[in-house]
C-alpha cells in the first residue's frame, strides 16, 4: 500500500514549529520577567502577565487556524473594512475616548480590555498593499502611480506618529519598501524615498525635546544613565551580566524593578540575563527560521497577489523583530516596539498570530485570482484587462496553438 503524501509542504511545517517555540519562550519569559514586578508591586501572585499571554496566545493561535484554512477570498473580501475600521480607530485615539500610557496615547478601550489600532493597521496595510499592487501591475512604471498607496500608507504613519508611536511608523515604512522592492520597484526609487524618509525621521527626532534627549542619549546612554538614558543602560547590564550561558532561568536581577517595561519592550534583555548569548542566538534562529520558510513561501506561491501578501507578512516578523532587538542592544534609538511572539502585548500577539495564519494559508497552496485594473493612466494594454495571475505562456504549455505571424498567414495562403 502507497504511503500518504503529506498535504503541505516543509515550509509550512517549519513556520508551525517555529511559531510554536517562539510562543512557548514567550510565556515562560513573560512570567520571569513580569512576576518580580507584580509580588513586589504587590498585584497579584506573579502569573498575571503570564495568564494574559496565554490566554490572548490561545485566541490568536485559534484565529491562526481558522484563517490557515479559510483561505485567501476571505481576506481578500476583508481588506477593506480592517483597513477603514483601523483608520477609524486611529482617528479615535485622538479624542478623548483614547487611552494614555507613559505619556503615549495609543490604545482604545476601557479596563483589562484595550487594543492598539496601529497593531491592525500594519497587517491591513499589508493586505492593501498586496491588492493594489497585484491588480495594478502597471504601478511601478512612474513614481506617480503610485501616489495611492503612498497617500493612504502616509496617512497611517502620520496618525500613528502623532500619538508618538514612531516605532510601529518605522516598522510599517520598512515593511512597504520590502513589498515594493519584491513586486520589482527600481531601487532607485527605493534609494531616494528612503533618504527622504530618513530626513523626516531625524527632523521628527529633533521637533520636541524628549525626543531629542532621546536622540542624544542612544549616542552616549551611559553619559544619560539616571534620566533619557537609564532604561538602556540597565538593558545592557542585563545582558552582560548574563554572560554566555546565563544566570540561569527566573534568576535575573534587573527585572526586579530595575530595567523598566521588562515584559514588553526590554524581554530580550532578560533572555540575555537568564539564558545568555546562547538564549539570545536560539531565539534569532528562530526569527531566522521564519524568514526562510516565508520568503521560500513568497517565492513559490501561486499567484502575485499570494506571493506579495507572503512578502509583506514574512518583513512585518522581521523588521518588528529586527527593530527590537537593535534596539535592545544598543544599535537603534528605543522606539517601544515589542518583540514578535515572544513580548507582552496583547493586540500584537493576536495580529501576528492572524498574519502567520495567512502565511500558513499561502504555504498550502492558497490563492486568489485578481483582475488587473488599467493603469492610473487609463491605458489599457491592446484594450483588455487580464488576471494578474494568469501566465502567458501558459496557453502554449497546456497545448494551445501558436499564434500565427505575417509568415505563418504567407504559408497558410501559399
Amino acid at each position: 500500500m502507497a504511503r500518504r503524501r503529506h498535504p503541505h509542504p516543509i515550509e509550512h511545517s517549519i513556520l508551525i514549529t517555529a511559531t510554536l517555540c517562539l510562543l512557548a519562550v514567550g510565556a515562560v519569559m513573560v512570567f520571569s520577567a513580569s512576576s518580580s514586578r507584580s509580588l513586589l508591586s504587590g498585584q497579584g501572585d506573579g502569573t498575571s502577565f503570564m495568564v494574559k499571554y496565554v490566554a490572548y496566545g490561545a485566541v490568536g493561535f485559534v484565529l491562526m487556524q481558522l484563517i490557515a484554512r479559510r483561505g485567501l477570498d476571505l481576506v481578500l473580501r476583508a481588506t477593506q473594512p480592517l483597513l477603514l475600521a483601523a483608520f477609524v480607530c486611529l482617528v479615535l485615539v485622538k479624542t478623548p475616548l483614547g487611552v494614555s500610557v507613559n505619556g503615549a496615547t495609543r490604545w482604545l478601550g476601557a479596563g483589562p480590555l484595550v487594543f492598539q489600532p496601529s497593531e491592525l493597521m500594519k497587517l491591513a496595510l499589508v493586505l492593501y498593499a498586496a491588492k493594489l499592487l497585484a491588480e495594478r501591475p502597471k504601478v511601478l512604471t512612474r513614481p506617480q502611480y503610485l501616489m495611492p498607496l503612498g497617500l493612504v500608507a502616509g496617512g497611517a504613519v502620520l496618525l500613528i506618529v502623532s500619538q508618538p508611536d514612531l516605532g510601529t511608523a518605522l516598522v510599517i515604512c520598512f515593511t512597504m519598501a520590502a513589498m515594493l522592492v519584491a513586486a520589482g520597484m527600481p531601487i532607485k526609487w527605493l534609494g531616494v524615498a528612503s533618504g527622504g524618509g530618513a530626513m523626516l525621521v531625524f527632523l521628527f527626532a529633533m521637533a520636541e525635546p524628549y525626543r531629542r534627549d532621546r536622540l542624544m542619549s542612544f549616542m552616549d546612554p551611559w553619559a544619560h544613565a539616571g534620566d533619557e538614558g537609564f532604561q538602556a543602560v540597565q538593558g545592557q547590564i542585563a545582558l552582560g551580566s548574563g554572560g554566555l550561558f546565563g544566570r540561569g532561568l527566573g534568576q535575573s536581577l534587573q527585572k526586579n524593578l530595575f530595567l523598566p517595561e521588562a515584559h514588553t519592550d526590554f524581554i530580550l534583555a532578560i533572555v540575555g540575563e537568564e539564558l545568555g548569548v546562547v538564549g539570545i542566538f536560539g531565539i534569532l534562529f528562530l526569527y531566522g527560521l521564519l524568514a526562510y520558510a516565508g520568503l521560500r513561501v513568497a517565492k513559490n506561491a501561486r499567484g502575485t497577489y499570494a506571493k506579495l501578501v507572503a512578502a509583506g507578512i514574512t518583513s512585518l516578523f522581521l523588521s518588528q523583530a529586527m527593530l527590537n532587538v537593535f534596539t535592545v542592544l544598543g544599535l537603534a534609538p528605543l522606539t517601544g516596539v515589542p518583540l514578535p511572539f515572544i513580548s507582552y502585548g496583547s493586540t500584537n500577539l493576536v495580529v501576528l498570530l492572524v498574519g502567520m495564519g495567512i502565511l500558513l494559508n499561502v504555504a498550502s497552496g492558497g490563492n486568489v485570482k485578481l483582475r488587473a485594473v488599467p493603469d492610473v493612466a487609463g491605458s489599457r494594454s491592446n484594450g483588455s484587462t487580464r488576471s494578474s495571475t494568469d501566465d502567458p505562456d501558459r496557453g502554449r504549455r497546456d497545448g494551445g496553438a501558436r499564434r500565427s505571424g505575417a509568415g505563418g498567414r504567407r504559408r497558410a495562403a501559399g
